[in-house]
């Protein structure tokens, strides 16, 4: 029993760093990378029912825009979508959970009054892309963290994908979407897009959101 107490404890203390990394990360340079944030079999879950969605075509096109502006604009936007709900899965419940955790670890670092968290399976086909954009939305500043989780296996740089960042006064930045990965960026000010790939591109989007003021 004490072993089995001296392990929880030694990981709940790495997740707790792993959390500080992040918010770190987010208050000095307004993005993080991490590598390996979700495990490997967590991964492989959430790949596999994703690609069960878009097998069965549960997988819809994105929109871009809100509102009347709300239009199917695949020029702009390539992927397909499905909102990820409570109960949806055992694979998509333990995924909600990490970002609960990581939500109020955000909260409790940096102050940000996070709400809630919602959050999409998101397939790119070969050759498909999301043109430069920020997530947050001109009218409505609720989304306040994006959070991109990859799910793609033995990813290798030569096949494409990247997701590029425009950290402001910097150079861009390219990340790889390989599965296990996150990353984390301010919604209202990272302008960023999505490269397109020689194989399917898989992952979750999704943002903490603040109630609306």
């Amino acid at each position: 029993m004490l072993l089995h107490t001296q392990s929880q404890v030694h990981a709940d203390a790495c997740i707790a760093e792993r959390h500080r990394y992040i918010a770190d990360d987010i208050d000095r340079q307004g993005w993080s990378l991490r590598h390996r944030f979700l495990s490997a079999g967590l991964t492989r879950a959430l790949a596999l029912e994703c690609r069960a969605l878009e097998s069965a075509g549960a997988l819809q096109p994105a929109f871009v825009g809100q509102g009347g502006t709300r239009a199917w604009r695949p020029e702009v936007r390539g992927d397909r979508i499905r909102w990820i709900r409570a109960a949806q899965s055992l694979a998509c419940d333990c995924f909600l959970a990490e970002m609960e955790n990581l939500r109020v670890a955000l909260n409790r670092e940096l102050c940000l009054g996070l709400a809630d968290y919602e959050g999409h399976f998101s397939c790119y086909a070969p050759g498909a892309s999301y043109a430069r954009h920020r997530d947050q939305f001109r009218h409505d500043d609720s989304r306040v963290v994006t959070v991109v989780a990859y799910l793609n296996d033995a990813w290798r740089c030569t096949q494409g994908g990247a997701l590029r960042l425009y950290p402001e006064h910097e150079t861009a930045v390219d990340v790889a979407p390989a599965g296990g990965r996150i990353v984390a960026f301010l919604s209202g000010s990272m302008i960023h897009e999505v490269l397109p790939a020689t194989r399917e591109r898989l992952s979750i989007a999704g943002w903490f959101r603040r109630r609306p003021r």
